[in-house]
């Protein structure tokens, strides 16, 4: 195997935005490299919401929130359900998206979107608006709980309907009910896709995406999958990979890789960009348990005719992640907690020149084997063999984006385990088991990691290569999403609260 030294002497790999310092915190993962770690410093090291220490304010959200919340321009945004309606307008099972305001947790607008009725397994009750926002230049991106791509006005309604959308009245009433009026709390929505119907897409469970700009696009994982009785794959010519104009919303493009009819279970991951060698790759983690590099549409990409098929994104390489699992027939291994398929359900992140991924066997639906490898994204065709770096195995399912800051790495897993890791080499560094299974990624930040549990429990430990525990509390509930800071303030969210926690002594 050739030496990590010499590798990153050919060249450096790095996210095309610069890293946040002391700022808002606009998308999921630090730049576009997705890499969980913030340059924030003089964050809280101890926090207590049962006794109020360092907690800046406090928000209930629903009953169930997998959502990442992101910051920008004094607003904090968060998807949650509709099980503690913030609106007597708005009663029953909803998605919805909350506008916070960064200082006091004050509601600036919601988004609310009624939920899917043709089948429980496209938009599962309860689960709300899972996607994680993405914000610029004032505009919200973001996947609803109907697989619909929205860009939102970040001033809501309360500014006037900035349309071309005019229908928000329509848009957040169910079918048969008569149209909501709309207030000042409400979103400006400014335009929308549905993947369903312009895409062909089968959604599952619940859209989990984190949109990824570059330049006039974005770029975003469908959220296409099984239909309920997690064997059949309805619509096997659907994309798993699309790219939008950011400014209307018009599909110009799709991966064309012949991916749908092997997705184990949906597809959960979310791209991430990288510059390799001087040229921008988009880097995929797809539902079939393999990874791609893409290389970006052109910027002045057009939409293709009307009833012409959307043009297709080159594929650079691919990396399959789980070479040796079944590869035909595969979901006659659904429920086979020994042979299985492999998913990803965590984001590609890039870093130093490689990247790192964790993924393995399904949570719910397939085998109990995991592993975080490191790739070197160079080359053509398949890299499989010919660029893998190492393999960690982690224990049995991980749903962990990797967090790597100053050579080490830390990632969790279904075990109650927080792995330290030597990006280099993959060897162990520390280990520590939590109280409860994994489902956030652990973030870095301020010489800390945070990481929370589906039990309730909240760890904060020094980053580095010694192991030490500075802080543990218990939250009010489970938590499904990754922290976030911004603008000296740590953003934790549990499935039913909000918190925003700074140390009670004011910032110099």
């Amino acid at each position: 195997m050739r030496s990590l030294a010499l590798i990153l002497c050919c060249t450096t790999l790095a996210a095309t935005a610069p890293l946040v310092h002391s700022a808002d915190q606009p998308q999921w993962g630090t730049a576009w490299s997705r890499n969980q770690v913030s340059a924030e410093r003089g964050l809280a090291t101890t926090f207590n919401p049962a006794t109020g220490e360092n907690i800046r304010w406090s928000v209930r959200l629903g009953t169930e929130s997998y959502s990442t919340p992101v910051v920008s321009r004094g607003c904090v945004l968060i998807g949650t359900n509709n099980n503690e309606p913030r609106d007597p307008r708005h009663q029953g099972d909803r998605g919805v998206l909350l506008c916070l305001d960064e200082k006091t947790g004050r509601l600036k607008w919601q988004l609310v979107v009624p939920k899917r009725e043709l089948d429980p397994y496209y938009d599962w009750p309860n689960s709300g608006l899972s996607s994680t926002a993405t914000v610029e230049d004032g505009r919200v991106y973001v996947v609803s709980n109907r697989g619909e791509v929205m860009c939102l006005d970040l001033d809501g309604l309360a500014n006037g309907n900035d349309g071309p959308f005019r229908d928000e009245a329509r848009h957040q009433s169910p079918p048969g009910q008569p149209p909501i009026e709309t207030g000042p709390t409400d979103a400006d929505i400014l335009w929308l896709t549905d993947l369903t119907k312009e895409a062909g897409i089968w959604s599952h469970d619940a859209a989990h995406s984190s949109i990824l700009i570059h330049g006039d696009h974005l770029y975003v994982n469908s959220g296409t999958g099984v239909d309920n009785t997690h064997k059949v794959i309805r619509t096997p010519d659907a994309p798993s990979l699309l790219v939008l104009d950011k400014h209307t919303g018009r599909i110009l493009a799709r991966e064309s890789e012949g991916i749908a009819p092997n997705i184990f279970h949906c597809t959960w991951s979310s791209p991430s960009l990288a510059r390799v060698d001087g040229r921008d790759q988009i880097v995929f983690a797809a539902g079939n348990g393999v990874l791609y590099g893409f290389t970006p549409i052109e910027p002045d990409a057009k939409p293709a005719p009307p009833g012409q098929p959307f043009p297709t994104l080159h594929k650079i390489w691919q990396f399959d992640f789980d070479p040796d699992a079944p590869k035909e027939d595969i979901h006659r291994y659904s429920s086979n907690k020994s042979v299985s398929p492999s998913n990803i359900y965590g984001m590609p992140v890039i870093d130093g020149g490689l990247v790192y991924v964790a993924g393995g066997g399904d949570w719910f639906w397939g085998k109990n084997e995991a592993w975080i490898k490191c790739l070197n994204p160079r080359g053509s065709g398949d890299i499989t063999h010919s660029n893998l770096r190492w393999s960690h195995p982690l224990g049995r399912h991980t749903m962990s984006t990797p967090a790597l800051s100053n050579g080490l790495i830390y990632v969790a897993d279904s075990q109650h385990v927080l792995h330290c890791l030597d990006a280099r080499t993959g060897d162990t560094v520390w280990t520590h088991e939590l109280k409860g299974e994994v489902w956030a990624s652990a973030y870095v930040a301020d010489g800390k990691v945070y990481i929370g549990t589906r039990r309730g429990d909240y760890w904060v430990f020094a980053a580095g290569r010694e192991k030490k525990v500075l802080h543990q509390t218990d939250l009010d509930g489970p938590v499904s999403a990754t922290a976030v800071a911004a603008n000296g303030t740590l953003y934790l969210a549990t499935m039913k609260s909000i918190y925003a926690v700074a140390p009670t002594a004011p910032r110099p």
